[in-house]
């Protein structure tokens, strides 16, 4: 199977593909995974170091306000959808899949050009245009957040990598603090404002960290790569660690016990799988995204949500603080949190691409003859009237009762284009392949006569069920030979691959149930220490 991904820009669309990818590999190894982007994009960086293959199409931005530029849209976007349905048909795109962002508009409109099934992911709780067009598009729509509105959309949570998704921060956290030169014995407050920093976050952190301290807490503060030196750490034995970044966001989340932050998408899906409690600035630009991603864990108790605008040194001290040195106050909220969590996202997001090829593929084969598979109504055929026995030429003796005779010959059906198959390429999906003979008119029409007579599959390709027995003579019934299983036929032309079942760890329950929480422990791990 081939699946094209489609997320480009920020982290946001990045990640859960790549979590996707991930868990498509492990569900089957030969899966192929091919993902588009843009030459301005993370995925630049992001894709190639994680082992996948990256296609580059234009990227086509919509102004948001009306400018000359506006005329220049529909030209670039139908260059770029044309990059995208080369890239399609070179691949062998069995499915898409997207995630938003300047690539996945193109992608879309390409793959319904192109006839190849989509799979719409919105981890946000206020769509894209790109991905409001998409679920306009196909019946196979997830979102990430319970309360996102979009069209045939269902609730499954935000894909994660397994590396955070199996975190036991427990039994990791002394391990994880002695990499970042922690004490094992005392809690810590993570704060990240992203691969980037936080300047409010940076700010208001200079001014209380001595307050932070002092109080018994230690900090990691993931500052952003400009802003290493921007505070000078207070003395005293309570470590201060300051790093540009961090590649490990395992361990950081390990070490930790609460965590001062942003709002985005990602960011939430992680706390809350690991049960890390945080205190939320939501960016105070956009559409007010990041505020709804964190919402919904602090109203079950899972965090607290500050406004950049309010995010203080003084908000630092007289509301967080208290929290942190509140040892059960902090496992509660790490329960909260926990239970917000849904772990098993990538693998609900992979089993659901792996059903939507399979059943486009059932769908395919369950549609007769070449009009169907090019998109046109087939052509009903009428019933077959069993015909009477022959009367029997001399010297032979008559057919048994009850038994028809062999049907009459029928006319050689004219010769059509050989059927396509979903796991071929659009180019050869509808003509017959280069180098590849016709099938005989018998063959096709044994094709075409097969789904009549076997409805349950039960049968294998270009293999027809054994005839009907002979009913017995009243008088003197004869013993039947066993059934013996006709030679299955040799087709003249290659056999498209069939779908592979989904063999990784399946998800236990249904898509939008709350996972079982983590036992609580991680958060009051140094609670024996300190008492």
């Amino acid at each position: 199977m081939r699946v094209v991904l489609a997320g480009g820009g920020s982290a946001g669309h990045i990640e859960p593909a790549l979590a996707l990818a991930d868990a498509l590999r492990e569900a089957d190894g030969s899966i192929q995974v091919t993902c588009l982007g843009t030459q301005r994009g993370l995925e630049t960086r992001l894709v190639p170091l994680r082992g996948y293959e990256l296609e580059l199409i234009p990227a086509v931005p919509l102004p948001r306000s009306v400018t000359p530029q506006l005329l220049t849209v529909p030209g670039r976007l139908a260059g770029a959808v044309h990059t995208a349905g080369t890239i399609l048909e070179r691949v062998g795109a069995d499915v898409l899949v997207g995630f938003g962002g300047y690539v996945a508009t193109p992608a879309y409109l390409a793959a319904k050009r192109h006839k190849v099934p989509i799979v719409v992911h919105e981890a946000n709780p206020l769509p894209g245009i790109a991905n409001r067009l998409g679920a306009h598009l196909t019946t196979h729509v997830f979102t990430g957040h319970p309360e996102t509105k979009l069209r045939n959309g269902t609730y499954l949570g935000i894909p994660i990598r397994r590396q955070i998704a199996e975190l036991d921060r427990f039994a990791l956290g002394d391990k994880a603090r002695a990499h970042f030169g922690l004490r094992p014995d005392l809690p810590v407050l993570l704060v990240t404002g992203g691969s980037q920093g936080a300047m409010s976050l940076n700010r208001a952190l200079a001014g209380a960290v001595s307050a932070i301290t002092g109080a018994g807490v230690q900090v990691l503060h993931v500052t952003g790569p400009k802003h290493l030196n921007e505070i000078k750490a207070p003395p005293g034995p309570v470590p201060y660690v300051a790093v540009p970044y961090v590649d490990r966001m395992d361990l950081a989340y390990a070490a930790a016990d609460f965590a001062l932050c942003r709002g985005g998408a990602m960011t939430c899906a992680e706390l809350t799988a690991v049960g890390l409690p945080a205190a939320y600035v939501p960016l105070p630009h956009g559409n007010g995204e990041q505020r709804l991603n964190a919402l919904p864990i602090v109203q079950r108790g899972g965090g607290l949500l500050v406004e950049d605008a309010e995010l203080t040194a003084d908000w630092i001290k007289a509301s967080l603080l208290p929290v942190l040195t509140n040892i059960d106050q902090v496992a509660g909220m790490s329960e909260a949190a926990a239970a917000m969590g849904r772990k098993d996202a990538d693998r609900w997001l992979a089993k659901a691409v792996i059903d939507a090829v399979a059943a486009e593929a059932a769908s395919r084969r369950g549609e007769t003859g070449p009009e169907a598979e090019a998109g046109r109504p087939a052509t009903p055929r009428p019933a077959t009237t069993p015909r009477p026995a022959p009367r029997p030429a001399s010297g032979q003796p008559p057919a048994p009762a009850g038994q028809w005779a062999s049907p009459a010959p029928q006319p050689p059906a004219p010769a059509s284009a050989e059927p396509g198959s979903l796991f071929t390429p659009r180019t050869s999906r509808h003509q017959t392949g280069a180098g590849r003979s016709r099938p005989s008119p018998g063959e096709q029409g044994q094709a075409r006569g097969q789904d009549a007579r076997d409805p349950f599959g039960q049968f294998g390709a270009g293999q027809a069920p054994t005839a009907r027995p002979p009913r017995a003579q009243p008088s003197a019934p004869t013993p039947q030979p066993p059934r013996v299983q006709p030679p299955q036929a040799q087709s003249t032309h290659a056999q498209p691959p069939q779908p592979q079942p989904f063999q990784g760890r399946l998800p236990q329950g249904r898509p939008g149930t709350a996972p079982t929480p983590p036992s609580p422990g991680g958060p009051g791990r140094h609670r024996q220490a300190r008492s």
